[in-house]
């Protein structure tokens, strides 16, 4: 059955209990609007399938259970469900931030009268249209740059600056930070501001994918490629083709598979798991990390090839304990954010708690800073923020361990390490295309041959080939 054209009073109602859906059914009608009535996930799915809808309503007890089910379905296999308004009673209220950070926007809490839904409505189609799981593109980008604007500190500003000319040069650029410290921003800034912004932005996190199924996550499989493979599957690679992909914690990136990486970053062809043909993309690579991969190279651990490949640029972000100057500003961006959907509208923080704020060390960066302000908000008591948090004592003072040493981040050394890389890759690239003929590999890039023997030493390339060598 082909989807039908936009319908411009369409309305998807996802809701289980019989009788709220005859009046959530009538309530609709009566504001001139056509509801779609589903009673479960696999039904507002289907309905999802054929129609595009102006909004949703979505009842957090569907099918008896929980609401937020069918908002995963719809993060992983897209839809065009409008904005997203969620029905919450005094229990699944609890589960707002899980709600949230599916991309809900709005709440109506039962009971609600009829008022209040046709405001939740007004409000919610009075934003800009999306397509499910991102923003419109020049709301997505006003978002990015409000988040960036909050980068007071001149350790920030000096990584916005990098931010910038990264986005320049379609180069690859790795993203190095504690976990919680902002990576997953810095890669949507450089997409959004690079040449690629018109292409898709897709994220794989590749410690969150099963070791088994990365490969298939990645480059995709055809149908019979293995045991419940009933059906060809695209890889990230593809749906990222002319855009930009952002692997996540690729220090835990599988050696099996850091090879094929190291292939598709090299020509950008590959096959599917189980096919025969070569696929070629046109993708940009961010990656991300926790971890200090020259660590994980000199340990084995990690490809030092892919290593190089990878950090042509590279932006370290700081941990949020080394900028305290930004954590009033971020924590007055996320109650703004926030305190609409939680339904906590004039919520202010005390002073007292400010400076508590001011003083916690946060282990988890920013992220938690964030999680600490969903908490206040759901609760409605500010006060919340008196209870011990992580690693701080009954005072409000921390425990006594070091704070780590503080990355020095230099535009002009950063700058200088990636044209290094860069030079490398080219001339390694240059010689594997002669087949290690020097003289035509000088002639290729337009050196002398004295040169080149130079550059090949300096850069190391003469033990990388007697290692890569057969015994």
């Amino acid at each position: 059955m082909p989807s039908s054209p936009v319908a411009s009073r369409l309305v998807l109602v996802a809701e289980s209990d019989p009788v709220a859906q005859r009046h959530l059914a009538s309530l609709l009608a009566n504001l001139g609007y056509e509801p779609v009535v589903t009673g479960s996930v696999a039904e507002s799915l289907a309905a999802l399938r054929h129609n595009r809808f102006l909004l949703s309503l979505v009842d957090l007890n569907l099918d008896g259970a929980n609401g937020t089910e069918l908002l995963r379905h719809l993060n992983v296999q897209g839809g065009s469900p409008g904005a997203i308004i969620v029905i919450a009673n005094g229990g699944s209220i609890r589960r707002m931030p899980e709600v949230a950070a599916l991309g809900a926007d709005d709440v109506l809490q039962k009971p609600f009268t009829p008022e209040d839904l046709e405001n939740a409505i007004k409000s919610a189609i009075a934003r800009p249209s999306r397509a499910w799981g991102q923003e419109p593109q020049d709301d997505r980008g006003r978002r990015l740059q409000q988040e960036l604007d909050l980068w007071q500190s001149p350790e920030m500003r000096e990584v916005r600056e990098i931010i910038r000319q990264a986005a320049r040069a379609d180069v690859t650029v790795l993203i190095c930070g504690e976990t919680g410290t902002g990576k997953d921003l810095v890669a949507r800034a450089i997409h959004e501001f690079g040449v690629r912004k018109a292409g898709p932005f897709v994220k794989v996190n590749c410690a969150a994918v099963p070791r088994e199924l990365l490969e298939s996550e990645l480059f995709g499989h055809e149908r019979g490629a293995f045991t419940g493979a009933h059906q060809l599957k695209l890889g990230k690679f593809e749906s990222a083709d002319h855009g930009t992909i952002f692997l996540d914690e690729i220090g835990d990136l599988h050696p099996a598979l850091q090879g094929k990486l190291l292939h598709v970053l090299q020509d950008g062809q590959f096959s599917r798991v189980g096919g025969r043909s070569t696929i070629k993309v046109d993708v940009r690579v961010l990656a991300a990390t926790n971890q200090n991969l020259e660590q994980a190279v000199a340990a084995g651990r990690f490809r030092d090839d892919l290593y190089y490949r990878l950090n042509v640029v590279q932006i370290v972000v700081p941990a949020l304990r080394e900028r305290p100057e930004e954590i009033p500003l971020l924590a007055q961006y996320f109650v703004e954010r926030y305190a609409k959907l939680f339904q906590q509208a004039g919520f202010k923080l005390p002073s007292e708690t400010v400076q508590r704020l001011m003083r916690y060390r946060y282990p988890g960066n920013v992220r938690e800073l964030e999680n600490i302000i969903k908490r206040m908000l759901v609760l409605g008591d500010s006060l919340v923020a008196r209870s011990p948090w992580p690693g701080e004592l009954a005072n409000g003072r921390h425990d006594s361990a070091p704070a780590p040493a503080k990355v020095q981040i230099s535009l002009k050394n950063i700058s200088r390490k990636a044209a290094l890389a860069a030079e490398r890759q080219a001339i390694l690239d240059a010689l594997e295309q002669t087949r290690w003929n020097r003289m035509r590999a000088a002639k290729l890039l337009n050196i002398s041959y004295r040169a080149l023997l130079y550059k090949i030493k300096d850069a190391g390339l003469i033990q990388d080939r007697q290692s890569s060598s057969p015994a």
